[in-house]
């Protein structure tokens, strides 16, 4: 099955870092035009040269997309660089880990923002795009056909007890809900949306949690049925898929990245 953008305007959020990187370079990998968003830009820039060293096109565009204007000004970056947008992948997620007695509502707050709200905002103002490029067309899409694609991120954590990120993962599954209503409300206008959620995978995080925690590796490995801590490129690859035509008859879909994690018998389960 061949997996190509080519031809496509990709926006990625969160790509100065772990899946948001490997996800912006793998859809260049793919053909795509990415514009990649990030608040970091030294991080952000990294990402970008990395693309094109391997020749593909990007653009960078660094910004604190929960402050006024943050999602409207980096769509219009979007069509002044490329003039349109075929994909948007929401690879933006802030872990704020905390106890349940000592947390600060402030941290849910937060979480909610950051994760849920710009999410929803970013959805919002590329559906709008994708719907009027396509009533803008020439030859619009065949009736069934793909106006745009739309992949959020989220975690296990969300269909999962997670005490000690419980914010984080109750901005999960609000996200995994937004996923499921936006594809059912969006099917008309031939707008695909699913998100992919994530277990375990190596990121820059995780390896400073395993520096502190040398024992919450066999933990995870425990709790995982592959037996292994997965890679960010495995969850990129299935942003791809379900940003790809390939999979143009898939929407409102939770695909778990996870090896097996969240399958077990929640008794089988370490305490993480």
């Amino acid at each position: 099955m061949a997996l190509a953008l080519e031809g496509k305007t990709a926006v990625v959020t969160g790509a100065g870092r772990g899946v948001g990187r490997a996800v912006a370079v793998r859809f260049a990998q793919a053909g795509a035009r990415v514009v990649a968003c990030d608040r970091d830009e030294a991080s952000l820039s990294q990402t970008v040269e990395r693309i094109r060293e391997q020749g593909g096109e990007a653009t960078g565009f660094a910004a604190d997309l929960a402050a006024s204007l943050g999602v409207q000004n980096l769509m219009a970056s979007t069509l002044d660089a490329y003039d349109r947008v075929d994909v948007l992948a929401n690879c933006l997620r802030v872990i704020e880990p905390g106890e349940l007695l000592e947390m600060d509502p402030a941290t849910l707050s937060t979480s909610f923002e950051l994760n849920v709200r710009v999410s929803f905002q970013l959805c919002q103002a590329a559906a709008r795009r994708m719907i009027a490029q396509r009533e803008a067309a020439e030859t619009p899409p065949p009736a069934g056909g793909t106006t745009g694609a739309i992949v959020n991120l989220s975690s296990v954590a969300a269909r999962r007890a997670a005490p000690k990120t419980l914010a984080y993962s109750v901005a999960c599954a609000a996200i995994e809900q937004m996923t499921r209503s936006m594809a059912v409300a969006l099917a008309p206008e031939g707008i695909r949306v699913n998100a992919v959620a994530m277990g375990s995978l190596m990121t820059a995080a995780m390896r400073e949690s395993l520096r502190e925690k040398p024992d919450f590796r066999a933990d995870i490995i425990r709790a995982t049925p592959l037996g292994r801590i997965g890679d960010a490129a495995e969850a990129a690859e299935a942003a791809l898929f379900l940003a790809c035509p390939a999979a143009g008859f898939v929407t409102g879909q939770i695909v778990d990245v996870d090896g097996g994690r969240s399958i077990l018998d929640p008794l089988d389960l370490p305490a993480l």
